[in-house]
């Protein structure tokens, strides 16, 4: 499996980019893919083509109300291993011996 952060906003729409984040995840939560959002980006966890095929609808979307549009995207693949999302999290955590925000 593989994790995908990504963050995708429209350029040309002044200075408050919620409605267009909110549509965004609105395609991500259809996909029936696991993802958590944080303050910069969506974390998703799937396969890479299904990664890449959700990215590019994200984007298509995007794309119909912007004339300008800024992607940023990073991948995490380690064959063998599901549930990264919260795994991952898990492992710090306990490493830690502490509870963390």
């Amino acid at each position: 499996m593989t994790l995908m952060e990504f963050s995708i906003i429209p350029l040309d729409k002044g200075s408050s980019f919620s409605k267009y984040i909110a549509n965004t995840l609105t395609i991500v939560d259809e996909s029936g893919l696991d993802y958590r959002l944080n303050p910069m980006g969506t974390v998703v966890e799937g396969k890479w083509d299904e990664l890449m095929a959700l990215l590019t609808r994200c984007f298509r979307a995007l794309e119909k109300d912007s004339h300008r549009i800024s992607l940023q995207v990073k991948f995490d693949y380690r064959k063998g291993v599901s549930g990264a999302l919260e795994s991952k999290i898990r492992s710090v955590k306990d490493k830690a011996g502490r509870s963390l925000k």
